[in-house]
């Protein structure tokens, strides 16, 4: 059967009359057939714009509903994925304040720094559980209700980070803090879903881009007014910022009608069936965490290298993350190129930079501007493999998009998790070249599931 020769309305009946006892979620495209429909000169006439079939989910069910419609330049308004991209940046920012700031968060609360190091750990746990429980009712719910709820519990979070006592509470609230941090991982699937597949690598670039922006900037101003004001008074700013946007996005924002009318329960069954049915998914997903891992065993461990070796304190640390910025300027590239080319293709030149980015910091880490350039390969790295990736599991199953984007970021940040949890195990045991020893690991890793040596999807 030739999926692009129907129109969108009537391919649930047609799979259903060829194909009875199966949904949309057994489709299982290759990456060259998927590359082939990504170039089509009409995106209504793509495997992307299938819906997914469910009895109780058609199109006419769907927009039956009492939902203002979206509007058709809503991909096409810079100001609003501006806005989204300033939201998505700034709530996931908190996962990543204390990164900077670990050294005197332990000193405060008198701890080592081995026992402050679990705290990004845990926060990174939480925010897989955000992405398991949480971001599979993007699918479900309509979607600018369910992100203003979110970025509102947030803001009760994040205030629990500020006011903990000692590392016990601090700890519970970071856990809390990394589940409800996952707003970003409800937009971008929204975006994806609603963008064209011929520019969907452009539109999701500039998303991305100023999401990476503003993370940046989160990770650099945390340093500065961390050592200047105390590390809580930037979880104080975060959640004024927070409430703030909220309110923006509720004005801001049109109704987004849900893409499925499955039970929770349902929707939680049908991830295990995508996982299962989609190898290109659990590849892609698997490759990132993977590079994010290696990106993490730096990131978590590198206010205690600069203390050690540079003494430097949390401002310089947060100066490091301005480095990223140059990572963030390039994703509407890579999404272009994405676009233009593969995203697979140009994903084995991502790998290979992050691979050199470590390589780097291990012979030359302890000279400045060794450290700088493997810090800036390290962010072009894995900027790229993440836009890239996400690319590709984007064109999988159609109105699936946050299931798809939920298999991907738990086990992204699970495998961030495990990054900081080696990090500082490897800092803890080795110092510094037993921190790269375990990155380069981690990258290699990824490169032999990438280039096939053990593959998830036939050649």
């Amino acid at each position: 059967m030739n999926f692009r020769n129907f129109e969108r309305t009537g391919l649930d009946d047609l799979w259903s009359l060829h194909y009875p006892s199966r949904s949309l979620l057994d489709f299982r495209p290759n990456e060259q057939d998927l590359e082939h429909d990504h170039k089509l000169p009409n995106p209504n006439y793509s495997p992307d714009s299938m819906p997914q079939s469910h009895p109780v989910e058609s199109p006419e069910e769907i927009l039956s509903q009492n939902f203002k419609p979206v509007g058709e330049n809503f991909t096409s308004d810079r100001h609003l994925i501006l806005l989204l991209s300033i939201v998505s940046g700034l709530a996931i920012s908190n996962v990543y304040y204390n990164q900077p700031l670990l050294a005197q968060m332990g000193r405060n609360l008198q701890v080592s720094d081995h026992q402050i190091g679990v705290v990004p750990a845990v926060t990174q746990v939480g925010y897989s559980i955000g992405l398991l429980l949480l971001v599979p009712l993007g699918d479900r719910l309509e979607r600018r209700k369910l992100i203003v709820t979110v970025l509102s519990l947030l803001v009760f979070a994040i205030i629990g980070v500020a006011t903990s006592p000692n590392l016990t509470t601090l700890t519970i609230a970071s856990l809390a803090l990394g589940c409800l941090s996952i707003v970003a991982q409800l937009i971008i699937p929204m975006v994806a879903q609603i963008s064209s597949p011929l520019d969907r690598g452009k539109t999701l670039g500039l998303l991305m881009s100023g999401l990476s922006v503003s993370l940046v900037f989160a990770r650099t101003i945390s340093g500065f007014i961390g050592e200047t004001f105390g590390w809580r008074s930037i979880y104080w700013l975060s959640a004024g910022l927070i409430v703030t946007l909220a309110i923006t996005v509720r004005s801001k924002l049109p109704i987004v009608p849900p893409a499925s009318q499955l039970s929770y329960v349902k929707l939680m069954g049908s991830i295990l069936q995508l996982i299962r049915e989609q190898p290109i998914l659990r590849e892609a997903s698997l490759n990132i965490a993977l590079i994010f891992g290696s990106f993490n065993v730096f990131w978590s461990t590198m206010i205690f290298f600069l203390e050690s070796s540079y003494h430097y304190d949390g401002k310089v640390a947060g100066l490091f993350g301005l480095v990223g910025i140059v990572g963030a300027l390039v994703t509407p590239l890579i999404g272009r190129l994405a676009d233009e080319h593969t995203p697979r293709k140009i994903l084995s030149y991502a790998i290979a930079l992050a691979l050199t980015a470590f390589t780097i910091l291990a012979i030359a880490g302890t000279y400045l501007s060794g450290l700088i350039i493997g810090v800036l390969f390290l962010f072009l790295g894995m900027h790229a493999s993440f836009i890239l990736n996400q690319i590709r599991i984007y064109s999988l199953v159609p109105n699936a998009e946050s299931r798809l984007n939920t298999v991907y970021m738990v086990t992204n940040y699970t495998g961030g998790a495990i990054g900081s949890f080696l990090g500082a195990v490897g800092w803890s045991l080795w110092q510094w070249h037993g921190v790269c020893a375990i990155a380069i690991t981690l990258i290699s890793l990824a490169a032999i599931i990438h280039f096939r040596v053990f593959s998830f999807t036939k050649p």
